[in-house]
């Protein structure tokens, strides 16, 4: 297993005081690839300001990975068109180098993307305690989780082992979350690197409870409370229809 994760982990890349334009560069690819999800970066794509920004000091490495996540390139390869729970797997894996935890996990960031967007979602990553204490200002955040981590469970290790898939595999492959059913079910996840098409088939059979709350359609009852049962499939598009007529989601549960 040690010789699997060493095939598909690098070692840390830091910016460091007194940087060469040469060590700026591998800063800059080692945050494009990891937070693009090892998608391959047109040059026209490149985010030419947040690079400058970062040459001269503006911001840190954390400031980086912000602007590259916030960007209109990170929305489109992973925001549009995936449903939530492959974008909040992704984000986990992206920004904090490894699979999420459990289903709370899934769960509480899912309602923060709900209720506050997709901004607010990336930057409880970035803010957050985790964050800081593993990567800091300077480090570009990296699969930290495929050796033992404290806090973190065993589990873990073999969910986000199978995120990463391949040295050659990209992110933008697959729109199947790759780890919701064994993470939702609290099960034992077994290492499995993804082909270059990706993807997990058990988790387009899954289905979901949406509890929401809805304005009231006459004067006397002023909200009511409703729930509909989606497929994994119809998840994003049944999340957006609800936001669409007014309705405020209460919860998201997946069905045993």
């Amino acid at each position: 297993m040690a010789t699997l994760a060493a095939a598909l982990v690098s070692d840390p890349v830091e910016l460091r005081i007194g940087a060469t334009e040469d060590d700026l560069q591998l800063v800059i690819r080692a945050v494009y690839k990891q937070v693009l999800g090892n998608a391959h970066v047109l040059s026209h794509q490149r985010l030419d300001s947040a690079e400058s920004m970062l040459r001269n000091g503006d911001i840190t490495v954390r400031g980086f990975v912000r602007m590259v996540a916030q960007s209109e390139l990170y929305k489109s390869l992973f925001f549009e068109g995936n449903p939530p729970y492959r974008y909040i797997e992704l984000n986990c894996k992206h920004l904090l180098g490894r699979a999420p935890l459990d289903q709370a996990e899934i769960s509480q960031q899912v309602q923060i993307y709900i209720e506050q967007g997709c901004a607010a979602e990336i930057d409880s990553y970035i803010d957050s305690e985790e964050y800081i204490l593993n990567f800091g200002e300077n480090i570009v955040p990296y699969p930290r989780c495929v050796s033992s981590q404290t806090g973190v469970k065993n589990n873990v290790y073999n969910q986000t082992v199978s995120l990463l898939g391949g040295y050659a595999n990209s992110d933008v492959s697959s729109k199947q979350a790759q780890s919701t059913s064994t993470v939702g079910a609290n099960l034992p996840q077994k290492v499995k690197v993804a082909s270059s098409r990706g993807g997990a088939s058990g988790s387009t059979n899954k289905r979901f409870c949406i509890a929401v709350s809805r304005p009231g359609v006459t004067p006397v009852v002023k909200q009511s409370n409703a729930t509909y049962e989606v497929g994994y499939n119809q998840l994003s598009k049944k999340i957006q229809n609800i936001q669409k007529a007014g309705g405020k989601i209460i919860s998201i549960t997946e069905l045993v």
